[in-house]
Order: C-alpha cells, then sequence, then structure tokens
C-alpha cells in the first residue's frame, strides 16, 4: 500500500531538547514496518521552524529512504531498538514526561517484594551452613565499618516475623533467593544440609499459608566459599554444581514453588565481584575474568533452564527465568551521534551481555563484539577478552527464559569517551563515559538518582529488543535507599521514588502495551547492603540493627506501598471498596431465658466446691485443644486511648480530655491528646490488624467526635466518615468489627448537664446510639453498649479518681448512677431490637469487668459466701438485673439494705426498680461480654458503718498471693486458672449463655518491650484456661479479644504501662507501631484455632531395645545415716550439715533412710519394682576414715559387699558411684578438689573399690555430676564444702582436677582391670537442656547452647571430644579474665591422656530452662558471669516441690539428640531422672507418674524416632531422702520414707507401681494391640494404694472422703487402712528377711573366712 501524507506538522514542541527529525524517521518506520510505502509528503511546515543543519541531515536521510531496500542496506543500516525508542521519547516535553497516569494495573498483576539469603537470614554459621563468599568478605574487614552478615536481619530465625509484615503488606508474591551454602554446605550436592532445607520448606510453607506465592532465586551472590576456593564462577566445572544444586531445589521444593529466577543481577557478580573488586571474591579483572564469569554464568543458567524444562516443567508448571539489572542510558548530547552510540553501548554492555545470548540469538551483541574488537585493535595489547560461545552453546542458550526478570534503578547520561584510555576498565573498554543531571534528586546510595521516566523507556527497549509479546517482563527489583541518620520510620523522601517509579510502569502497560506482569519493590526489610553495610535502608520495613531483637517496624513506604497494592494502581477516584459478606455469624437464633433470681449464696457457688480443691497439678496441667470454628479471635481498643486528635475535624470535647489537661491528674501529666494519632492512621492499623490474622476488631465510638456537644444536632460529619472509613476498612479484610458505643469518654457538654446523674442521658444516649445504628449497623453486627460500667459508676462516681471525679456522695451515687446505666442500657437494646434487629442481625450486650476471688479458706463458708458476694456486688450488679430478673442480686440488695439500716438510714442506699423496670431490663443482652485480668484471694471482714461506700458494703478483705506473677498495675497479678472459674461462675450462674471475652491482657512497665516473653506466657496460660473451659466444662465460649491492640494511653497511668501487642513510640511523633514478639504468637493461636498439640508431644507406644537397664537410685550420704557408725569418718557433708544455717531446718544426714542398718528393707523393694539394677554410690569416709588407703575400715567395705551380694542374688546388677559428694573431711582439710595432689588419692580409693568389688560390680561411675561439685560447691557454696570466696576461680580448678582425676581412674580400670572384670566406666554429668528465651533471637540461641556448653559440656567436651575445653567456655573465659584465663589449661600430654576416657554417657537430668543473654558487669568474676546467661522458666510449665524443677519432657528428648550430635551418638545411660514434692503422705502421687510418663516416652522417642543410643535410665530415687540444701523437705522417692516412724517405714507410692508396669512391659505397649499381660495388676508384696492408670491426667477430687490420725500423719481411711497392712507387710517380710540374711550371711562369712587363711 502506497501513502502520500500531505501535511506534517508539531505542535507544542517547544523543548530544545526534542528531536522533531527523530520523530519524523519513527513515523516513516512504522509505516514502513506494516508494508506501507511512503510516496512523499508536504515538508513545508515543518522545516519552516527547522535549522538548516538538520533539514540537511534528514534531507540526507529522507533520500536514502527512497531507496530500493537493498540500496538502503548497503548505504545505512536500519535503526536500532535502542534508536528507535530514543528517538520515540526524545522530544517529549518534561510536562508530558512526568504526567501522573490515573489508571489501574491489568487484573491478575503480580505485587511483590523481595529479599536476598545473605542481606537478611544471618545464621551464616547455624545448623550446618557453610561460609559464603560473603562471610568471608566481612570477616576479612572489606565492609562499610566492618560490619558483617552474620546476624543481619536473623530472617534464618524469623519466619514468622516476616511472614507477618508481609501479610499487612499484601503482596501476591515474595521473592526471597535461596543460601546455596545453606542447602550444600561445600557447594556440591553430597554436603546436603537438612536443616537448611527444612527452613526453605517452613519458609515457603507458611508462605503460601499466608496466601503469598514464593518467587525463589537460586543465586543471589552468596557463593559457597569452598567453590571459590576451586575458582568459583571462573572454574567451568561450577556449571556442574550448579546445576546439581538447582535440581534439588526443583525436586524439593518446586511441588510448591512456580517462580523461579536462575541468577540475579550477574552484571552486578561479574562487574562488582570480578571487575572492580568491590563484591566477593574480590576479584579486579575487568577485561578478563569479568567476561569470563558472566559467560560461565550463562551456560550455568542455560543448563538449569534446559534440566527444569525437561524433568520438572511437565508436572510442576513452573516457571523459570533471570534478573537483570540495567540503568536507562540517554545520550548526554541528544545531537551527538557519538554520544546516542556510546548510550546503546552503555546499555548493550550491561543489559545486551546477559539479555541477548537469552533472548535473542545465543550469542552476544553484535555492538558489544565489535567494540571489543575495535578496542583490542586500537590498544597495543588486548585489554579486554570476550569468550565466544559455540554453535551448540548457541542454541543451548538461545530462548532459555519464560520471563524477564528486570530490575532497574536509576538512570545515566552518556557521553562517548575523549580520551579512549587503553587502561582494562568497564568504561574504557565500552568508550562511554557516565554522567548525572545535578537536577536529579540523589539518594543515599551514591549511584542511585531518582529519574523515573527512566524505567518506561528502559521497559519499552527490553520490550523491542527482546520479548515483544512474546514473553511477560517482571519488574524484579526497584527501589532507594534512605540513610542512618535521617527518620528511619517516616521516609516521606522515598514515597515519591515508589509512586513515580511505578506509575512509569503502568504507564508502560497502559500507553505503551508492554507486557509487565509484575512489580516487585526492594526490599520487604532493611538488610546488610553489600559492601555498604548497613548504612543504606532499601527495606519498606525498619529494622534495629542496634538491638539484638532485631525488630521490625512498617515504614510509610510500606503503607503506602500497600494501598498501592490495594487499589491496583493509582485509580483516579478511589471509591468506597466492595464489602464482602461477613464469614462470621454472631446473631442469635433465641433469646437467652429467663432466669430466677440468685439465692444466697448462689449455686454457683459449686465452682468453689469444684475447683478449689484442686491440686496445682490438677489446677496446672495444660491442654492442648481448639476453639470450635467460627471462634472470634480480636483485639481492643478504645477511642480516647488511641485515636488522638482530640480537637480535630470538629470534635467535641469529652471528660478525658478536660481530666487529663488538669496537671497532677495523670502520671507523667500525660494526655490523650495524640495517643497513638489512630485518628490519622487507619492504614497503618488496617495494615497491622491484617498481620494479626484477626477476624474481629473491638474499638469504640467517640461520643463527642460523632455528636461534638453530645446530641443528635451536633452531627460532625468528618467524624461519622472516620468511623466509615475504619469499617470499610475491616470489612474489606474479612474483620468483623466489635463496636463499643461507650467508653467512658462523655462529651463535656453532657457532664455539664450532670452527666450520668441526670436521667436525660438515657435518651440522649439512646439517641446517640440510634444513629450509629442508622449509620454504621448496615456493616457493623456486634454492638456493646457500654464497657465495665463499674468503673464510670465506682471509680468516677464514689472513689472519684476517673472523671468526672465525683466523691462528695459515697455510697450512694455510686448506685444512683449504676441504675441509670442499667436503664440506658436497656432502653438502646430495645431500640436495636426493635427498629435494627431484623434487617441488620446483629447481638448486643454490654462487656463486664469481673476479678475472679478465691476464698481464703475455701472449706469455710462464710469465706465461700463473701467469695460469691463479691461477685455479685462487681458481676451481678449489672449482669443479674439483665441475664436473670431484672433486679439486683438479692446478696446485694439483703447486704446493702441491712447495712442501711444499720447506719439508721430511712431506706436503702440501693435504689429499686419498679416492676415495669425489671421488665424492662430483663433479658436485655444477646450475649455475655467479659474483661478478665486478675484474681484476688478473699475472707470475711468486717467494716466500718460509715462512711458509706460501695466498697466496705461488702464486707471483705481482699489479697494477693504474692508468688502469683506480677504486672505493671498494682494489684493485677497474673492468674490464670481464674479465668476458668470466672467462665465456670458464669455458666452456672447466668445459664451458660455464649460468652465472649472482650478483654484479657498484661500491662509491662518498660519503655520498651517488643520482646515481651512475659506477655506470651500470660496469654499462653490464659488462653489455655479459656480452653479447658470450653473442652473440659462445657462453657459456651465464643471468642476471645486481647487488650490490646497496640500500646495506648491507659487512664490514670498515662503511657507507663503498655499492654500493646504492638508497641508504639510515642516519643516519635509520627507513632510508629511495632509488632512485639507477643504479636507474632498471638497471630499463630489464631491461625490455629487454639493451642493443638504439637506434633512432637504426641504419644508414643513401643518398647525399647532387648536387655534394656532399668535402673533406680540413691547416694550414700543421702540414705545410709550411721554418720559416725562401725569407723566411719566424717565427710564434708557432716560437717557442713552441722553448721547451723546451712540446711533447711538444720537437718542433717546422721540418720537419712538409716539405709545402713536397712539393707533388707531397701532390698524388699527394689524386688518389689522389678528393676534390673540399682544405683548407689560408696561413702568414700566409711571405708577411708582419712580418705587414704593407710587405714581401710573393713566395717564400712563388708558393708558394701554385702550389699552388691544381696543385689546379685535378687537378680539386680548394681551400678556403683563412686564419689557423689560425701568427701572425706580429711582431705578438705588439705585442699580437698582444689588440691592437685587429690587426683592420686582418688586413684588410690578408686583402686581398693576395683580390688575389692570388681569382681562383681560391672557398671562403675568414678564422679556423679562434678558441676554441683565444682560450682555449686565452690561457686555459690551452698553445698558442701560451702565455698563461695572465689567464684571465679576456685569452680574452675576444682572442675580440672575432677577430669583429670576421672581420667585416671579410667585409665586404671582399663589397663589393669578391664581385662579380668570386664565392666565399664565412666561418669555421671548433670546437665539441663536449654531453650532459647526468644526462639527467634540469634542473642537468646547462643545464650542456650553456651548455657549447655557452660553445663554439660564442660567436663564433656574433654572426655568425649577433644580433652579439652570446648571453644565457647575457653573464649568466654579468656575474654573475660583481666590477663590471663582463669581456666587452667591442659597440656597437650594431659589432653590426650583424657580424651576417649568413657565407655558410656552417664546423664543425670530432670529439667529445662529458657536461656537468655545477660552481660555481667567485667569486674564480676564468676561462673554465672562468664557464661553470661539468664534463664527463666515458662508459666505453663508444670512445677514440683522443686523451685528449679518444672516438667519438660520435650527438653530431655533434644538434651539426647545434642549428646548424639555433639559427641558421636555415644552409649547412654540416663542415670538420674525424677521429680520432687513436698506433700507428707503423697502416696498418690499422680505428679510422677505423669513425670515418668512422659519423659520415659521422650526417651523412646529418642530411640525410635533420633537413633539414639540409649541404653539404661534410672530413676531418682528410690525413696524420699535426704536432699542437701534442703533437707528432708522435698520428696523425690518412688517410696514414701516415713520419718515419724521410728522405724522409718519405706511406703510404696503409686509411682512405684507404675515403674514397675513400665520395667515389665520394657516400654510403653499399644493399647490398641492388646491385652499386653505386663500390664496386668501384680500381685502386691507390701501392699500399697491403688495406681492410677498411665493415662490419667485430670484427677478427680472427692472432697468428702474422711481424714484419720495414722502415725502422725493426716490420712484418708482408705490411705490409713492400707498402710496398716503395709506395715504387717513388711514386719513379716523383715522377720523372714533377718531369718534369710542369716543363714547367707553365716555361709558368705564363714567362705571369706576360708578364704583368708587359704
Amino acid at each position: 500500500m502506497k501513502v502520500l501524507l500531505f501535511g506534517l506538522n508539531f505542535n507544542e514542541c517547544s523543548s530544545r531538547r526534542e528531536n522533531r527529525f527523530a520523530t519524523v524517521a519513527s513515523i516513516f518506520s512504522a509505516i514502513r514496518k506494516d508494508q506501507s510505502f511512503a510516496i512523499g509528503y508536504d515538508v513545508n511546515d515543518f522545516l519552516d521552524n527547522s535549522s538548516d543543519k538538520a533539514v540537511w541531515l534528514y534531507t540526507q536521510n529522507l533520500a536514502i529512504q527512497l531507496k530500493p531496500k537493498e540500496a538502503q542496506q548497503s548505504v545505512v543500516a536500519p535503526l536500532s531498538s535502542y534508536q528507535m525508542i530514543w528517538e520515540t521519547f526524545a522530544n517529549q516535553s518534561e510536562s508530558e514526561r512526568d504526567i501522573f497516569l490515573h489508571d489501574v494495573f491489568p487484573s491478575g498483576f503480580l505485587w511483590g517484594t523481595s529479599t536476598g539469603s545473605f542481606n537478611v537470614e544471618g545464621g551464616w554459621a547455624e545448623d550446618g551452613k557453610g561460609e559464603s563468599i560473603w562471610d568471608r568478605f566481612g570477616h576479612e574487614g572489606h565492609v562499610h565499618m566492618k560490619q558483617t552478615a552474620d546476624v543481619a536481619c536473623d530472617s534464618y530465625h524469623k519466619i514468622e516475623y516476616d511472614t507477618y509484615l508481609l501479610r499487612g503488606l499484601q503482596p501476591n508474591i515474595y521473592k526471597f533467593s535461596i543460601s546455596w551454602p545453606r542447602i550444600f554446605h561445600n557447594g556440591s550436592k553430597d554436603s546436603l544440609n537438612p536443616q537448611g532445607v527444612d527452613y526453605y520448606n517452613k519458609l515457603i510453607d507458611t508462605l503460601l499459608d499466608s496466601n503469598i506465592e514464593p518467587m525463589v532465586t537460586l543465586f543471589h551472590w552468596d557463593l559457597p566459599q569452598a567453590l571459590q576456593d576451586l575458582g568459583g564462577w571462573q572454574n567451568e566445572s561450577i556449571i556442574n554444581a550448579f546445576v546439581d544444586y538447582a535440581s534439588f531445589c526443583f525436586a524439593t521444593f518446586g511441588d510448591r514453588v512456580k517462580f523461579w529466577i536462575t541468577f540475579h543481577e550477574p552484571w552486578v557478580i561479574s562487574y562488582a565481584g570480578y571487575g572492580t573488586g568491590q563484591h566477593p571474591p574480590g576479584i579486579a579483572d575487568p577485561g578478563e575474568a569479568s567476561y569470563q564469569v558472566a559467560h560461565v554464568i550463562l551456560k550455568a543458567h542455560a543448563r538449569a533452564w534446559h534440566v527444569y524444562d525437561i524433568h520438572y516443567r511437565p508436572k510442576q508448571h513452573g516457571k523459570v527465568g533471570i534478573v537483570l539489572n540495567s540503568d536507562w542510558a540517554e545520550p548526554k548530547s541528544p545531537g551527538s551521534p557519538d554520544d546516542v552510540r556510546a548510550a546503546e553501548l552503555y546499555l548493550q554492555f550491561m543489559l545486551g551481555w546477559f539479555a541477548h545470548p537469552i533472548f535473542v540469538n545465543g550469542d552476544y551483541p553484535d555492538i558489544l563484539k565489535s567494540q571489543i574488537k575495535q578496542k583490542n585493535q586500537e590498544c597495543s595489547t588486548p585489554i579486554a577478552k570476550l569468550p565466544m560461545f559455540s554453535d551448540d552453546e548457541k542454541l543451548l542458550l538461545n530462548g532459555t527464559a519464560d520471563f524477564f526478570g528486570l530490575s532497574h534503578y536509576t538512570s545515566r547520561y552518556i557521553s562517548a569517551s575523549i580520551n579512549h584510555s587503553c587502561t582494562p576498565s568497564y568504561e574504557n573498554i565500552g568508550d562511554f563515559s557516565q554522567h548525572v543531571d545535578p537536577s536529579w534528586p540523589q539518594t543515599p546510595a551514591p549511584w542511585l538518582y531518582v529519574v523515573p521516566w527512566g524505567l518506561r523507556r528502559l521497559l519499552r527497549f527490553v520490550s523491542q529488543e527482546y520479548t515483544g509479546s512474546r514473553l511477560p517482563i517482571y519488574i524484579a527489583g526497584n527501589g532507594a535507599p534512605t540513610d542512618d541518620g535521617g527518620d528511619l520510620i517516616n521516609d516521606t523522601t522515598r514515597l515519591d521514588y515508589y509512586r513515580l517509579y511505578i506509575n512509569e510502569a503502568l504507564k508502560a502497560i497502559k500507553l505503551d502495551a508492554i507486557d509487565v506482569q509484575s512489580y516487585i519493590a526492594r526490599s520487604l526489610i532493611d538488610g546488610f547492603e553489600g559492601s555498604s553495610g548497613y548504612s543504606q535502608k532499601f527495606g519498606l520495613h525498619h529494622v534495629n540493627f542496634e538491638n539484638a531483637n532485631r525488630q521490625r517496624t512498617p515504614k510509610e513506604s510500606a503503607y503506602l506501598f500497600s494501598t498501592v497494592i490495594e487499589n491496583n494502581g493509582f485509580p483516579s477516584n478511589v471509591t468506597r471498596k466492595f464489602i464482602q459478606p461477613l464469614k462470621k455469624d454472631v446473631s442469635m437464633s433465641t433469646k437467652l431465658p429467663s432466669l430466677p433470681a440468685s439465692d444466697v449464696p448462689s449455686k454457683a457457688k459449686v465452682v468453689w466446691e469444684k475447683f478449689s480443691t484442686q491440686t496445682n497439678f490438677e489446677r496446672d496441667m495444660y491442654f492442648y485443644g481448639t476453639f470450635p470454628e467460627g471462634f472470634l479471635w480480636g483485639v481492643s481498643t478504645s477511642a480516647y486511648q488511641t485515636e488522638g486528635a482530640w480537637d480535630a475535624d470538629g470534635k467535641g470535647p469529652s471528660i478525658w480530655d478536660n481530666f487529663t489537661h488538669i496537671p497532677g491528674n495523670i502520671n507523667n501529666n500525660d494526655t490523650g491528646d495524640i495517643a497513638c494519632d489512630s485518628y490519622n492512621k487507619v492504614d497503618e492499623d488496617l495494615y497491622l490488624l491484617r498481620a494479626l490474622r484477626v477476624n474481629t476488631y473491638r474499638f469504640s465510638l467517640s461520643w463527642p467526635r460523632i455528636f461534638p456537644n453530645g446530641r443528635i444536632n451536633s452531627i460532625n460529619r468528618q467524624g461519622v466518615d472516620y468511623y466509615n472509613r475504619l469499617i470499610d476498612g475491616l470489612l474489606a479484610r474479612n474483620i468483623t468489627p466489635m463496636v463499643t458505643l461507650y467508653h467512658w469518654d462523655m462529651p463535656q457538654a453532657l457532664q455539664d448537664i450532670g452527666g450520668w446523674e441526670n436521667p436525660i442521658l438515657i435518651e440522649l444516649f439512646d439517641n446517640f446510639a440510634d444513629f450509629c445504628f442508622q449509620t454504621f449497623g448496615d456493616r457493623v453486627k456486634f454492638w456493646v453498649t457500654f464497657n465495665e460500667p463499674i468503673a464510670i459508676s465506682w471509680l468516677g462516681y464514689d472513689l472519684g479518681t476517673f472523671p468526672p471525679n465525683m466523691k462528695d456522695d459515697p455510697g450512694y451515687t455510686v448506685y444512683k448512677i449504676t441504675h441509670t446505666i442499667l436503664k440506658a442500657h436497656a432502653r438502646v437494646y430495645h431500640t436495636y431490637d426493635q427498629k435494627y434487629r431484623q434487617s441488620q442481625k446483629g447481638v448486643i450486650s454490654l462487656s463486664l469487668n469481673i476479678d475472679w476471688v478465691e476464698p481464703k479458706t475455701p472449706n469455710d463458708p462464710r469465706d465461700v459466701e463473701t467469695a460469691d458476694r463479691y461477685l455479685q456486688f462487681m458481676a451481678g450488679w449489672f449482669a443479674h438485673p439483665i441475664f436473670k430478673n431484672g433486679d439486683y442480686p438479692e446478696a446485694m440488695k439483703w447486704k446493702v439494705g441491712n447495712r442501711s439500716e444499720l447506719q439508721k438510714l430511712p431506706s436503702s442506699r440501693l435504689p429499686v426498680f419498679t416492676e415495669e423496670e425489671r421488665e424492662y431490663i430483663r433479658g436485655t443482652a444477646d450475649v455475655f461480654c467479659l474483661n478478665y485480668y486478675t484474681s484476688k484471694i478473699i475472707t470475711h471482714k468486717t467494716t466500718r458503718l460509715k462512711p458509706y461506700s460501695y466498697e466496705n458494703d461488702q464486707e471483705r478483705e481482699l489479697k494477693t498471693d504474692l508468688s502469683w506473677p506480677t504486672s505493671a498495675l498494682d494489684g493485677m497479678r497474673a492468674v490464670p486458672w481464674g479465668l476458668r472459674r470466672l467462665l465456670n461462675w458464669i455458666k452456672e450462674e447466668y445459664g451458660n449463655p455464649p460468652i465472649y471475652i472482650t478483654e484479657n491482657g498484661v500491662g509491662i512497665k518498660t519503655k520498651s518491650d517488643v520482646d515481651d516473653t512475659s506477655r506470651i506466657f500470660y496469654y499462653k496460660t490464659h488462653i489455655d484456661e479459656a480452653l479447658k473451659a470450653y473442652n473440659l466444662d462445657g462453657v459456651n465460649l465464643r471468642g476471645f479479644v486481647a487488650w490490646s491492640f497496640m500500646d495506648n494511653f491507659e487512664w490514670l497511668s498515662g503511657y507507663d504501662p503498655r499492654f500493646g501487642l504492638h508497641q508504639v513510640d510515642f516519643d516519635n511523633p509520627n507513632r510508629p507501631r511495632t509488632p512485639k514478639r507477643s504479636a507474632i504468637y498471638f497471630a499463630e493461636i489464631i491461625h490455629q484455632n487454639g493451642l493443638p498439640q504439637p506434633k512432637e508431644e504426641e504419644f508414643l507406644y513401643g518398647k525399647f531395645p532387648e536387655n534394656f537397664y532399668w535402673s533406680v537410685a540413691s547416694a550414700a550420704y543421702q540414705i545410709e545415716g550411721a554418720w559416725r557408725a562401725d569407723g566411719k569418718g566424717l565427710s564434708i557433708w557432716d560437717q557442713f550439715a552441722h553448721t547451723p544455717l546451712k540446711i533447711s531446718n538444720d537437718e542433717n544426714g546422721d540418720i537419712a533412710c538409716d539405709s545402713y542398718h536397712k539393707m533388707e528393707a531397701d532390698l524388699a523393694i527394689l524386688k518389689e519394682l522389678k528393676v534390673t539394677h540399682y544405683r548407689f554410690s560408696i561413702s568414700w569416709p566409711r571405708i577411708l576414715p582419712d580418705g587414704t588407703t593407710q587405714h581401710i575400715n573393713e566395717a564400712g567395705l563388708k558393708y558394701y559387699e554385702r550389699l552388691v551380694d544381696a543385689l546379685l542374688a535378687a537378680n539386680i546388677q548394681p551400678q556403683v558411684t563412686m564419689y557423689h559428694w560425701d568427701l572425706p573431711q580429711a582431705l578438705q582439710n588439705t585442699g580437698g578438689w582444689e588440691n592437685e595432689t587429690i587426683i592420686q588419692t582418688f586413684k588410690d580409693y578408686a583402686e581398693l573399690l576395683f580390688q575389692r568389688l570388681g569382681e562383681k560390680v560391672k557398671f562403675w561411675i568414678t564422679l556423679n555430676e562434678p558441676y554441683s561439685i565444682s560450682n555449686i560447691g565452690h561457686g555459690y557454696g551452698v553445698s558442701a564444702p560451702g565455698i563461695s570466696a572465689r567464684p571465679g576461680r576456685a569452680p574452675y580448678i576444682v572442675g580440672h582436677n575432677l577430669i583429670k582425676a576421672h581420667a585416671e581412674v579410667w585409665h586404671l580400670y582399663n589397663e589393669t582391670y578391664r581385662s579380668k572384670q570386664g565392666g565399664l566406666i565412666s561418669l555421671a554429668i548433670s546437665a539441663e537442656w536449654a531453650e532459647p528465651k526468644n526462639p527467634y533471637k540469634q542473642e537468646d540461641i547462643d545464650a542456650a547452647r553456651r548455657h549447655v556448653q557452660f553445663f554439660a559440656g564442660w567436663f564433656a567436651h574433654p572426655i568425649f571430644k577433644n580433652g579439652d575445653y570446648s571453644e565457647v567456655m575457653k573464649q568466654r573465659i579468656r575474654e573475660r579474665s583481666q590477663g590471663q584465663s582463669r581456666l587452667p589449661v591442659f597440656t597437650e600430654s594431659e589432653k590426650q591422656r583424657i580424651k576417649g576416657t568413657f565407655d558410656f554417657f552417664g546423664l543425670n537430668h530432670y529439667t529445662t530452662i529458657l536461656a537468655s543473654n545477660l552481660n555481667y558487669p567485667a569486674l564480676i568474676t564468676s561462673y554465672d558471669a562468664d557464661r553470661g546467661v539468664a534463664s527463666i522458666t515458662d508459666r505453663s510449665w508444670l512445677g514440683s516441690g522443686s523451685f528449679w524443677l518444672k516438667v519438660t519432657p520435650f527438653g530431655f528428648r533434644r538434651l539426647l539428640k545434642w549428646i548424639k550430635e555433639e559427641y558421636n551418638n555415644p552409649p547412654i545411660y540416663v542415670t538420674e531422672n525424677g521429680i520432687s514434692e513436698r506433700v507428707d503422705g503423697g502416696f498418690h502421687d499422680i505428679w510422677r507418674i505423669h513425670y515418668l510418663k512422659n519423659y520415659i516416652n521422650e526417651a523412646l522417642k529418642g530411640v525410635v524416632l533420633d537413633g539414639i543410643d540409649l541404653r539404661g535410665y534410672t530413676v531418682w530415687s528410690l525413696m524420699d531422702n535426704f536432699e542437701w540444701a534442703v533437707g528432708f523437705a522435698e520428696r523425690f522417692g518412688l517410696y514414701f520414707t516415713n520419718y515419724t516412724d521410728p522405724n522409718l517405714s519405706r511406703i510404696p507410692k503409686e509411682s512405684s507401681k507404675y515403674y514397675t508396669s513400665i520395667i515389665r512391659c520394657n516400654g510403653f505397649p499399644d493399647p490398641a494391640s492388646g491385652p499386653h499381660l505386663c500390664l496386668d495388676p501384680q500381685p502386691e508384696s507390701t501392699g500399697g494404694t491403688p495406681a492410677p492408670t498411665s493415662s490419667a491426667i485430670w484427677p478427680t477430687h472427692d472432697a468428702t472422703t474422711e481424714k484419720v490420725e495414722f502415725l502422725g500423719l493426716n490420712l484418708t481411711s482408705s490411705h490409713a487402712e492400707v498402710a496398716l497392712y503395709v506395715m504387717f507387710a513388711l514386719l513379716l517380710v523383715a522377720v523372714l528377711g533377718l531369718a534369710i540374711f542369716s543363714c547367707v550371711y553365716r555361709k558368705v562369712a564363714k567362705k571369706a573366712h576360708n578364704q583368708f587363711l587359704n
């Protein structure tokens, strides 16, 4: 087709930089593309305003264009893609270029944000990760301020934190990279690290669970250092390694990952890593290495793409691409052809270098190749070496991408180089120079200027040059940093960057028809930015790198980006969002039933009868389960506490505004004028609510914001608009609004007419409510009329501490106010019921604050009645009229009425409802809303009659238990079990109505509490009690709302107590919000709909290996007694226990259990237990009174010989401990374990034992718990010998000598006695397991490891590993020592002698702690200061009779696994494990059964699931005994030792029978495969109470059981009867045993005598 143009005019082209001739050229190019041919045009108008030179240039070009095609090709090449794009935009005016486009992106557009593994993960050496080149680079000090990425953002431990932020941001995709050395620690597939794989599996699953698609980069610069040591990307063998790695990732994660990126910005790798050396590996070879690396990377990419295409795409259906970074290049001088060519070269050297081979023809761009060739010819020696692809390689490369990933940040002006230098460099090789326009805004990154329009031009170039309509373009990286010096949160300077760059992408789509399908902002969080360290902040969320918590705070840019995502761009009009129907139906099908008045006390007293006699075990047992489907989870706030804007946009003053403005009324003179500024931060609050996963949000409406003067004639539309925006935003996120009409902020105008004392308020409040129902009720389905009306009445009008601070008429006005409030509530209820319920289908109630009260004496009826009366005064005051009969509770009417009469008043101070009013009030609630925070202990108290007071009317006294955890507010201690009891009371008192907990939380007084472990404990225990109430007690619980969403103004306390799940920085005018750890925790509870049992805690049925050792333990000093009998010498414990105030109650082990004289009794119970082994210790001073072999006490030795013989005769193998802490005092007098000579002395003592007992004893333990000997005895000094003066030296010296003594004894046995005696010998090491207090925090993780290394590794590392202390111990102590390390040093020969001196790992384990880092002052020298660990316990863990021992079975398995992995899976014998109680006569020891069941089951899991070589288990202890510093107060025994009985009788506890059943079954047989004979009851030789079943967790209590006195014990009649039979049976056994023993003893003695004579 031929085209004739009659006219060509340009309008409004005034810019000198616009090239109209380029535009003409582009027009004709476009015509010719469509097979048309221009045969002429009239150019007169066009030429009138053109320069002669320009006319000449384009006239010549015109002549060329009019020639036949063949001739044209020989004369001039067609315009390149770059030239055409540049010419297209060259003539744009600035106004045209920068015009903002209001439109939206296509449906399905992918919004995302990104990170890179080395930027954010940290955990550089965690869990088997290998070293990367960035690790090495940072450690060598090449980064800004010598910073490293060792911890970075700690994202390796913070998956939940990052996903939390992502949920708030709501992107479709999250682009992150996999760390190659975390998967393959040395880079090769034979170095797989399963823990690294687990991390990425968890990350991917967590993302998908939050509806976020993972986009995974295989290589984002962090090459394994092991591969770099082999040449890295300069060695072509790395291609195979990369393909193996990629294939593994595809196979492992590809079922869930559908977007893959092989390489992120390979230009940066090649240029900065191998060209300039600014990045690792720090090679500066721009002419050769840089090109070589790019060549290898391209081939590696292609190979990986083909692997996916062939092997994985058919099943996984994903996409694989590459992300290339590029600036846009603009010629510095538009009229200079050289600059135009230079700009194109710049673009091809940056982008075409990688894009052309992949997206065009498998080879580098011709312009790049020719430039390098030309440059090499110009120089005397070649300055660049560009490798060549073979034809096969070109075929392999071409088309190896499913999308074009583009990173773009900035643009450059480019000019042709003037100097033409032959020094190899990026610019010299390309013959171009880079420039910037001074007017371009600069960022803290020196290379990054804000040039938004460059993005659109670059996108058009990419589309025309590489993708066309074939492939989509994903903008995979775009952003700008802020620096350390500015406002780190309010990053307003970046808002325009994002708005304008995103808008340019929108223009490319809408105006240029470019197929851009994604925009990914860099980056999710601030991170380690390569050579710049942490100085440049690219994150949408600020990370505080100065704080070990690495807390993340959304910046203003995050909120902006979230809004762009939500709107899918920049619509011209943001209309009210589409509101989806609520998924949570809270409507009530029927009204609550009418109930009769309560008795005095009420029938709900059954709650105290049921629960007050619970044992701590019954009360505190943790319950796993979930809530019903549709359960409401939410957070709560109130208007005055959060909104601020106290006088903005027409809002009227409230009573709290006026009250807080009076100095002295509020702590620190704080006010709510700004508060959290939620009035101006709707988007911010919605962002975090979405992240939190709540399905309801409770907030209150500010009456004076809607009606400034409190009346309907003063409607403030701006206030209404605010709440509409909030409600719509909630519904758009499927969050149910739960709206409180009155949360204490009365309009001051109404208070001026009397406030709630004026009955007109009933009508005015109804008008306000009616307006709210009409205005918001189409979307609000849950209404609360009043929040905690008791605070209004009592605090506002009796105590007068709250506004309107009326206290002139106490005891009167308080009741009048409630009277009015109840009628106002009823009026509003009826308004809703009659006008709106049918159409709106909501529910309405009021929220009551109720504390639980526990009678001081539960079996005292007067205290129970007082407790019930307290609840009637607090809760029933409001609930009884509404939920029962329309009137106040009888207990309240009776008490106030009687006191009024005693006060000689004409009538009761409690107002009276008319019959009509009672009918009107009764039933005016659809649900019961409860605010619970704490509990009290209550007792009756006769109070004064005057002055009149609501408080005195209750006739009670309240106290708290000092053991209950404290909070920021006095009297508000955490009492979780009170919640369960209160819920049960409501159930019983009010007919089990639907209950919503509308507030529950704890205040912490601190400036910052992002690591709020105590709040997690609070919610963990309180939600569990709510779960018990629902699942176990049948309470009709429908929802749980935490107080509060964020820190806020807490009334009289101001901003000191922090209740929030999100921290608010009140010192920052922008009031930034930071998620606390509790927010992460609460979000997970919501997601799980409760507290389901962790999989690892599921019970495992199965058996232990054959010949498993089942044992029970004791120790000489703790049971033997006979402290001076038969020549025994003094021990350090004899000396210590006889020193006043050393032992609880000044008790001692002089007699203990008298086992020295009761061998037969002990043997009888051992037989009854059916143990295969018995672990006991030998008293060193009993056989060597002065500790040396110079004097052997034969009587002592014969005692042990008899014991060993008796055990063997009973088929019980002895396990003998040589030293269990009772050092001969004579040796202590010469320095004890601090004196190195003791090593030989101990060796001599051991040899005597081997000689005399070794033929029969096959299991030896040299030392029991050397930690206790060293630190507790010589550091803390609370154990013998009681040394505490040198806590930083003595423990280490003692430990040093103990290790060497053990080694010498082991070698003695190994070299002299093992061959003949064939036994095993080692030591028993005590170890607590330590979990990090904050598992998301590297510092706490390190502290937990340090705790275990200092505890167990102190002794295990030298013996089980390398003969020396662990590096952790050595480094820590060396750093804290003044000069030479206080930790002694082993010589090389000593290390060799110590290493491997074990036959098994003897483990004493009881409990677990939570560890966190604690930095002691440098001047403190002690073991604790060296370790630097603070420890706490989880409040949800069951306790015991010992303050330090919490029931933590999970820690047992983890410790066993740690020993396996740390010490190469040695044979392990658990040599102690047990639990204490402080209950005399505790025969029914269900807590011990629970402990044994769960700990032994964890051991079984270790064997079956973890492959741990566990060979034996020992219970501590056989019987109750002397427990060191606590004397006889703590009882660990399977048998009860009756210390009030002169015979010290041993009575079996139920746990002994349970342990016997485990032994008989050799584990836990599956009931489903039963019956099992081993579980059948066995004939009882000594009697005892019936044992509970092993699954008994919730035992019942018989409160009517009669108690009787028996041998000084307060026993039930049944227990006393059993005890009588036990004593009788023991007597028979003793008589029979004595006879048998006498006979056997005579034979043995005779035989020994004959041997002696021979």
